[in-house]
C-alpha cells in the first residue's frame, strides 16, 4: 500500500496532536496548582483550629488569673474581652495590610510557582 498523505494532511494531523497535548498539558498544570493549594489550605487551617484550641484555653486561664488578681472572677473575663476587642479594632483597621495583601501574595505565588 502506498501512503497519500499530503504535507498539509500531515502538518494538520501534528497541529491537532499539539492542541491536544498542549490541552492535556494546561489541564494537569490546573488539577496540580489547585491541589497544592487545597493541601496548602487544609494545612493552615489544621493548624489554625490548633492555635485557636490553645488560645481558648490561655484565655480562660487567664481570665481566672487576672479575676483572682482583682478580687472577681468575672472581672478577667471583661479585661480578657477588652484585650480581644483592641486586637480586633487593630486587625480590622489594618485588615488589608495584614490580611489581604499577605494572602494575594501567597496565591499568586503557589499560582506561578515552577516546580
Amino acid at each position: 500500500m502506498e501512503n497519500n498523505t499530503t504535507p498539509i494532511e500531515l502538518l494538520i494531523d501534528r497541529v491537532e496532536d499539539y492542541a491536544k497535548t498542549t490541552t492535556t498539558l494546561f489541564r494537569l498544570t490546573a488539577v496540580d496548582k489547585s491541589a497544592n493549594i487545597f493541601s496548602s489550605l487544609v494545612i493552615k487551617l489544621t493548624l489554625l483550629v490548633v492555635v485557636v484550641l490553645f488560645l481558648f484555653m490561655l484565655s480562660i486561664g487567664l481570665s481566672f488569673w487576672i479575676g483572682k488578681m482583682i478580687g472577681e472572677i468575672y472581672y478577667g473575663f471583661f479585661s480578657v474581652t477588652g484585650i480581644y476587642v483592641v486586637i480586633f479594632t487593630f486587625l480590622y483597621l489594618f485588615r488589608q495590610k495584614l490580611i489581604g495583601n499577605p494572602v494575594r501574595n501567597a496565591m499568586v505565588v503557589e499560582m506561578l510557582k515552577k516546580d
